[in-house]
C-alpha cells in the first residue's frame, strides 16, 4: 500500500512528464504498473563520491525525454508512479541499516504486483531490493551490467559494499548471477567464479563489445524470472564519464540495448536497478542517458505481451 511507502520515503521530482488523469495520488499508485523509487546513498564509496546524487539527475533529466517512443510507443502507458526518494540522512554512515531500510520500502511495491525501478546511490543499494524479491520469488536470476564483479567478501571492512554486493546475492541469497561487461576483477573475486560456475556467469568486455554472439549463452544461464541490475559504468566512460570508477573499453549503447531488448523478449523480467551515475556539474548527457535507459527498458516491459 501506498501509505506503507509513504514511511519511508521523501517527496522528489516525478519521472517523466505525462498526460495522466489519476484521481489522486493513491489511484495513481493503484494503476500503475511501474513504481520509481530513488536510493541516494554512497556510504561505502572506495574513490570518487557523489552517485547519492544519481537519482535526483535521472529524475531531473527524465521529464526533459520525449515520452513516446518509436519502438516501444508511449512509455507511460503501463502506468509509471514516482514514490519518491528513500529517507536515510540519519542512517547514511551506516551500510547495513541503510540497505535493511531499502528491503523494507522495496518490499511493499513487490508486495502490491509492482515493477520496482530502483535509481542509485552506489551499486550496493541493490541488496535491499534483492532480498525484497527474494521473498517473492524463490528462484531468480540477476542479470548484472557492470565493469566490475562486485564479488568480494568485503571491502573497506564492510560486506555491505559497493564492490561485495553480487557477492551477497550469491551467498546470501542463493541467487545464479549472471554479468556482463566485465573488464576489472581481482584475484579473490576469479577465484569465487572458479568455485562457483554453476552459480556466477562471466562475460567479459573484451569478449563482447563487438559482436552479439554471447547473446544465446547468456540468456541459458539464466533462469525464466530475472532481475536486472545496470550499473553505469558497464557502459565505455566515452559515453558515461559519470560515474565514480570510470573504466575503459566498456559496451556501447546500441549493443547494451540490443542485449537487453532480447532479455525481455525471452525472460520474465522483475525488477530493474540503474546505479552508479554521479553526476559531472556541466555535463547533463550521462544523466541523459540514464534516463533514457530506465525508459528503455520500461518500455520493453511493456512489449512483452505475457503480462497482463
Amino acid at each position: 500500500m501506498l501509505s506503507e511507502i509513504r514511511k519511508y520515503v521523501l517527496s522528489s521530482l516525478q519521472f517523466g512528464a505525462f498526460p495522466y488523469e489519476f484521481k489522486s495520488e493513491g489511484d495513481a499508485y493503484k494503476r500503475s504498473k511501474i513504481v520509481i523509487m530513488g536510493v541516494p546513498f554512497d556510504g561505502t564509496t572506495t574513490y570518487q563520491a557523489g552517485t547519492k546524487m544519481g537519482p535526483n539527475a535521472i529524475l531531473n533529466a527524465s521529464v526533459n525525454v520525449e515520452p513516446y517512443d518509436d519502438e516501444c510507443g508511449e512509455i507511460y502507458a503501463p502506468g509509471i508512479f514516482t514514490a519518491g526518494t528513500l529517507n536515510i540522512e540519519e542512517i547514511h554512515a551506516d551500510p547495513e541499516k541503510v540497505i535493511e531500510k531499502i528491503y523494507h520500502a522495496s518490499k511493499v511495491a513487490v508486495k502490491d504486483n509492482k515493477f520496482l525501478v530502483t535509481l542509485g546511490g552506489e551499486h550496493s543499494v541493490s541488496q535491499g531490493v534483492l532480498k525484497a524479491y527474494k521473498e517473492k520469488y524463490k528462484k531468480f536470476s540477476i542479470l548484472q551490467l557492470d565493469a566490475h564483479l562486485d564479488l568480494m567478501e568485503e571491502f573497506g571492512g564492510s560486506r555491505y559494499s559497493h564492490a561485495s554486493v553480487m557477492r551477497r546475492a550469491v551467498e546470501d541469497l542463493k541467487c545464479k548471477v549472471t554479468s556482463f561487461g566485465v573488464r576489472v576483477t581481482s584475484r579473490e573475486e576469479l577465484e569465487f567464479v572458479k568455485k562457483n560456475k554453476d552459480k556466477v556467469t562471466v562475460f567479459y568486455a573484451r569478449d563482447i563489445y563487438n559482436n552479439d554472439d554471447w547473446y544465446d549463452d547468456a540468456l541459458e544461464s539464466l533462469e525464466e524470472d530475472v532481475y536486472i541490475s545496470l550499473d553505469v559504468d558497464g557502459f565505455d566512460p566515452s559515453i558515461m564519464p559519470a560515474t565514480g570508477t570510470p573504466v575503459p573499453g566498456g559496451l556501447d549503447w546500441y549493443r547494451t540495448i540490443n542485449f537487453l531488448r532480447k532479455i525481455y523478449r525471452e525472460r520474465n523480467v522483475i525488477g530493474l536497478d540503474v546505479v552508479e551515475l554521479k553526476p559531472n556539474p556541466g555535463n547533463e548527457a550521462p544523466n541523459f542517458l540514464a534516463a533514457n535507459l530506465v525508459y528503455k527498458n520500461i518500455g520493453f516491459l511493456s512489449l512483452d505481451k505475457r503480462r497482463p
